[in-house]
Parts: C-alpha cells; structure tokens; sequence
C-alpha cells in the first residue's frame, strides 16, 4: 500500500509523548505530512482525553495539516471489556488512515508513536500498522522516563500538565509547567506512591504548549477543576503568541 517515498503519519494528542515521536521523527528527517488526532467522548482505553481540542492550534504553529477523527466516528458500541473497546476505538482511526493511504501521494510509508510502557496501545498500533502495510516510529518505547522528560527539556518543549489523577498529586499540579525541580518531585513521588515520572499510567496529562518543532507558543487561559482526588484544567481561553 505504501513505498519508500510514500508519507509519515503522525499521531498527535497535543501532549508530550506524542510530540516527543513527533519531533525526532522530523529530526530523522521522515516525510511527515499528516497529524491525526481522535477526540475520544469519556475515558478511553486508547488514547489521550483532555484538551485533544487543542491539538488543532499545536498543528498550526507545527505548519503539518491535521485530520481530527470526531467521536461521531466511534459509533454506539458502549463495550466495558478494555480489550473490546481499545479495538473499537481503534476502528475509526485506521478508516481514517485507509482514506489517507489512498490519497497521499506514494501512500502511507509510516505512523508515528508515542507510547512508552503500554504493550496495550502498542500492540494494538502495531497490528494496524501491519494491517496498514507500513512502518512504525515509536521512538520513546521502553526508554528510561528520566532520560525521557530530561530530554524534551533540554531539546526546548515546554510542558504543562493539564490533569492530575494519582494520590500525591495535589490541585497545585494542575497548570504546572513540567521543569526540572517539577521531575525532582516526581522522582519523590514515584518513590513514596508509584507515581510514574512520565504520567504513563495516566497519572497525570500533559500539553506541549511551546517547543523547536513549533513557530508560535501556545497561550492558554484556564480555570482549575478539582473534585478532591483528581482534576482537571478548564481552559477558557488558547491563542498561539
């Protein structure tokens, strides 16, 4: 379906680790013509939930066109099971991919990745990529997640965490710009609680709201959600500078 020539598919949450594959995909120099971001409705198995309807700001200040899949794609499977609802889910976005493929020049040569530890999404990627009869660039799996967020930070992405969901992450995480005293502190955290450095466990949820792969910083007005355990940016107001 595709050839060496063919595009790169990037997908693109808005968060850190799919703008991490993102970025060392365009450091590798890959053809990456395409970012592709579901809105999920509710929790998901597969993907990244908050404040996906930021992404499309993050492609303008990228400069790559971005293909949002709708939760109108999803159908009425209302599936429990999380091996049931990660393939549902996963459904719409490669029809979305299958679309792309026959209108890209040269088709889909790769996809983009950000997963680090979850063998779920990553397997399940991995089998549409297969299906898809393309290359897969997943370039934070299993990487150590210290180096992981010390990297982003040194390559320049500045990174506020837009939703917390773990015990020891306070109301005061929320809007926080993830920094090297920020790491510190989860370091502390993953020690005494479990909390994953990188949020892998969704923990907690990130947006790259500036960073080297981006023309403009991404201004954001919010408000805090907080329901006592977990919570959640409500952002009012998002403008590129």
């Amino acid at each position: 379906m595709s050839d060496a020539d063919g595009a790169w598919v990037s997908l693109f949450s808005g968060g850190k680790d799919s703008a991490w594959a993102l970025y060392r995909a365009l450091e590798r120099g890959l053809n990456v013509e395409r970012l592709v971001t579901v809105h999920p409705t509710g929790d998901s198995y597969m993907y990244h939930v908050p404040a996906t309807e930021l992404a499309g700001l993050a492609a303008e200040s990228i400069g790559i066109p971005l293909l949002e899949v709708e939760p109108e794609d999803f159908g009425a499977d209302t599936a429990t099971d999380s091996s049931v609802q990660g393939d549902d889910e996963l459904e719409p976005l490669e029809a979305a991919l299958r679309e792309l493929d026959a209108e890209l020049p040269g088709g889909i040569a790769g996809v983009t990745a950000g997963a680090v530890e979850s063998e779920y999404q990553t397997s399940r990627i991995e089998a549409m990529c297969e299906r898809l009869d393309c290359d897969l660039f997943a370039p934070l799996w299993r990487e150590d997640p210290r180096e992981l967020a010390d990297a982003m930070l040194a390559a320049g992405f500045e990174i506020r965490i837009i939703r917390v969901a773990a015990y020891g992450l306070e109301e005061s995480w929320l809007g926080r710009t993830i920094d090297a005293d920020a790491l510190a502190e989860l370091e502390e955290l993953n020690r005494e609680y479990g909390v994953h450095v990188l949020g892998e466990g969704g923990e907690f949820e990130t947006l790259v709201v500036d960073g080297p792969h981006m023309d403009r910083r991404i201004d954001l007005a919010y408000e805090t959600e907080w329901d006592g355990t977990r919570g959640t940016l409500r952002v009012t107001d998002a403008r590129l500078e």
